[in-house]
C-alpha cells in the first residue's frame, strides 16, 4: 500500500508541475500524449461500444454501491473513505496524463504566430458578407452522408493540417463511437465528446444529417490534441468547408451559423441585424428553425441548465476563462487567420 500511495504521489506531483510549469502543457502535447493516445486509441478501436463511457458509468455506479453498502453495515466506513479517495485521484491523474493536460498547451495565436485581431466593425463586416455568401452557396437539398465517406474526409483534412497547427495525424484505425447513452444527452443537449480515458470520440445517436460531419470533425479535432472549443470548432470548420462533398461543406458552414448569429446579435444594430438576417436563404432559416426545435423538443430545462453550470465550471478551471462561452469564439479565430 505504501508503494501504491508513493506511485501515486509521484504521478499527481508531475501533473501539477507540468500544470504549473510554462511550456509543460506543449511539451505534453509533443511528446508524452502522441505516444499515450496511440496505445489507448488502439486499445479503445477494438470494441465497438465506448469504453470510456462504461469506465464512467462504471466508476460511479461503484462508488456509490460501495459507499451505500458500507454506510448501512455502519462499519469500515473509514476504510471506504480512504478507497474512495484513492480511486478518485488515480481518476484524476489518468484523465490528465492520458488527456486533459491539453488544457495547458500554448494558445492557439502562440503556437501558430497569428496576431489576434481586436473586434474591428469593418473586418466583422467583410466576415459575415463572406460567411453569408458561402453558407447560401453551399445549401444541399440533401445534407445526408454516409460515415465512411465523412470519416475519410476528415481524416484527409487533418492529415494536411496536422504540422502546421500543432496537431496529432489521425490514425486510419480511429473511428466515432455511439454515445452509451444519447438520450441522456440529448436531454443536455451534448452532440459529441471526447472520451478521454481511452481517447474515443463519441457521437450523439440524435444528431442530425446536416450536423454529423461538423460534430464529427469537432469531436476529432479533441482526439488530436486540442482541448480548446473554440480551436475544435474552428479546425471543424475548416475541414468541412474545404471538402469536396456537398453535403460535408454545408455541414461545415451550417455548424458556424448559431455562433455568427450570436456575435451578430451582439455586435450589431437591431436594424442591421435584421436586414442581415434577411440576406440568408429562406430554406436555411427554415432549417435552423426544424433543428433548433428538433433538440428543444428533447431538451430537459432543469437537467439541462445544471449540465451547463457543471460544465462552465469545468472549462474555468481548466484554462478556459470564459467557459462555455468559447464555443462562440470560433469566430474570432477565423477572422485573425483570414487577415493573413
Amino acid at each position: 500500500m505504501r508503494v501504491r500511495w508513493a506511485f501515486l504521489g509521484l504521478l499527481l506531483a508531475s501533473v501539477w508541475t507540468l500544470m504549473a510549469v510554462p511550456g509543460g502543457g506543449e511539451w505534453y502535447a509533443w511528446y508524452i500524449y502522441p505516444v499515450l493516445s496511440n496505445g489507448l486509441s488502439r486499445f479503445s478501436s477494438l470494441f465497438p461500444f465506448s469504453l470510456g463511457d462504461v469506465f464512467i458509468y462504471g466508476s460511479l455506479g461503484g462508488l456509490i454501491a460501495y459507499a451505500v453498502v458500507c454506510l448501512y453495515r455502519r462499519k469500515g466506513i473509514r476504510k471506504m473513505i480512504r478507497r474512495e479517495v484513492e480511486y478518485l485521484a488515480w481518476t484524476y491523474v489518468w484523465f490528465y496524463l492520458a488527456w486533459g493536460l491539453l488544457y495547458y498547451r500554448a494558445d492557439f495565436f502562440t503556437r501558430t504566430s497569428l496576431e489576434k485581431q481586436p473586434y474591428s466593425e469593418e473586418q466583422f463586416s467583410l466576415f459575415l458578407t463572406r460567411y453569408t455568401d458561402s453558407l447560401n452557396a453551399s445549401y444541399v437539398t440533401n445534407g445526408n452522408c454516409t460515415e465512411p465517406v465523412v470519416a475519410h474526409e476528415v481524416k484527409q483534412g487533418y492529415k494536411q493540417l496536422a504540422t502546421h497547427y500543432g496537431l496529432n495525424k489521425p490514425a486510419d484505425y480511429l473511428r466515432a463511437k455511439p454515445m452509451l447513452c444519447s438520450t441522456w444527452m440529448s436531454g443536455v443537449g451534448v452532440l459529441g465528446y471526447v472520451g478521454p480515458f481511452f481517447t474515443e470520440y463519441n457521437l450523439n445517436r440524435d444528431l442530425l444529417p446536416t450536423q454529423f460531419a461538423a460534430t464529427y470533425a469537432h469531436e476529432m479535432a479533441h482526439v488530436l490534441g486540442i482541448a480548446n472549443e473554440a480551436e475544435a470548432n474552428f479546425f471543424s470548420y475548416k475541414i468541412c468547408t474545404a471538402s469536396s462533398v456537398p453535403a460535408i461543406r454545408f455541414s461545415g458552414y451550417f455548424s458556424l451559423l448559431p455562433y455568427v448569429i450570436s456575435n451578430a446579435h451582439r455586435l450589431l444594430s437591431p436594424t442591421d441585424f435584421k436586414t442581415w438576417k434577411e440576406t440568408l436563404r429562406p430554406e436555411i432559416i427554415t432549417l435552423y428553425q426544424e433543428k433548433q426545435a428538433y433538440w428543444n423538443a428533447l431538451y430537459n430545462p432543469f437537467i439541462g441548465r445544471l449540465q451547463a453550470q457543471l460544465y462552465n465550471w469545468y472549462l474555468k478551471g481548466n484554462r478556459i476563462p470564459t467557459g462555455t462561452a468559447n464555443y462562440s469564439e470560433v469566430i474570432s479565430l477565423i477572422i485573425s487567420e483570414s487577415m493573413l
